[in-house]
This record gives C-alpha cells, structure tokens and sequence, in this order.
C-alpha cells in the first residue's frame, strides 16, 4: 500500500515536472520571437510578424520615411497611432511617450515633405508645402503636449519655427478639384 502512495506521488512528479518543460519551452519560444521583433526594431527592419499589427505598421512607416515616401510614412504613423489606441487581443499599454514619439515621427515626414516642396519659382513658399508646415507644427506641439520633456521635438519645432514665417496662412483648397473616394460631401 505504502508503495502504491509513492507510485502516485512519483507520477504526479512526473506530470508536474512535464508541464513545467513545456511552459520553459513556450516562454523560451516567445523570449526568442519577441528579441527579433526588438531587434528588427532597433536596427530599422521591416517587421513581417502579422502578430504584431502595431510594431509592424511603426516599422513600415519608419522604412517609408526612410525612403523619401513622406505621405505614405505619415499615413502609416497615423494607422499605427489608430491600432495604439484600440483595445486589440494583445495587452499593449500606450503611454503617452509612445504617442508622443508617434506625433514626433509625423511631424519629422511633414517637416520633411514641405521641405521638398519648397518655393515657388517667384519665391513663395507653396501652398502644399505651407500645409505640411502648418500639420508638422500642429504634430510636434502634441508631441510636446502628451510629453514636454520631449528635447528632439522642442528642437525640431523651433528649427519649423525658424523655417516658416509667423504669419503663414493657407488659401483654403479648392474642393470641387478633389476627389475622396465614395464619401459623400456636404451636410447630411
């Protein structure tokens, strides 16, 4: 009898010691594929992974700012910051730093995309270029909000500051010129 107690004991043991190799394995698996995200991460890859929806927009639209494709890197922050806000299956805590840092990165390819616009053949700063100016102050001034402490954005705005004159203003668009898809415009 005393020996059929140590028998169950032991098996019990057994499942125990069982279950805690395949929870190592697993934790080790996610240990693993988690240090690639962050190293694709830092060293400014594209991140391929579909389980990590945010991290992977974040990187493409850092690879489209990298590349000089403005529009579609400030598009794809924007997305990035919408997929930060959601509640998604994943627990993902978005600080203020990380939207911060967003807002950063959108201002930095408005910045960047006005810049290339630059003037007009009389001299005149264009009119794209003057709404990028405008949207890059209004990005880094909530970079600033949602973190003050922030030094890359304070610089970046005042650099903005220096490059546009104080009394900018743009001549509202004309929308009879646009086309936005299948959204219906006016007053419902």
């Amino acid at each position: 009898m005393k020996q059929h107690a140590i028998n169950r004991k032991n098996q019990f043991l057994i499942l125990m010691l069982l279950v805690a190799l395949i929870g190592t394995a697993y934790e080790s698996y996610q240990t693993n594929k988690i240090s690639k995200i962050n190293h694709a991460l830092q060293s400014g890859d594209i991140i391929n992974d579909e389980s990590y929806p945010f991290h992977k927009k974040f990187s493409d639209a850092y690879q489209q700012g990298k590349a000089g494709n403005f529009k579609h890197a400030v598009q794809n922050f924007g997305q990035a910051l919408e997929l930060a806000s959601k509640k998604n299956e994943q627990v993902f805590e978005v600080s203020n730093v990380l939207k911060s840092n967003i807002h950063y990165n959108i201002g930095n390819n408005l910045f960047r995309s006005g810049l290339q616009r630059l003037v007009t053949a009389d001299g005149a700063i264009q009119e794209e270029a003057k709404f990028d100016y405008l949207q890059a102050k209004a990005s880094y001034e909530q970079a600033l909000k949602l973190n003050p402490t922030s030094r890359a954005a304070k610089f970046n705005l005042s650099l903005l500051l220096g490059v546009i004159p104080s009394n900018i203003k743009t001549v509202p668009q004309d929308p009879s010129g646009m086309e936005i898809s299948n959204l219906p415009q006016g007053l419902p």
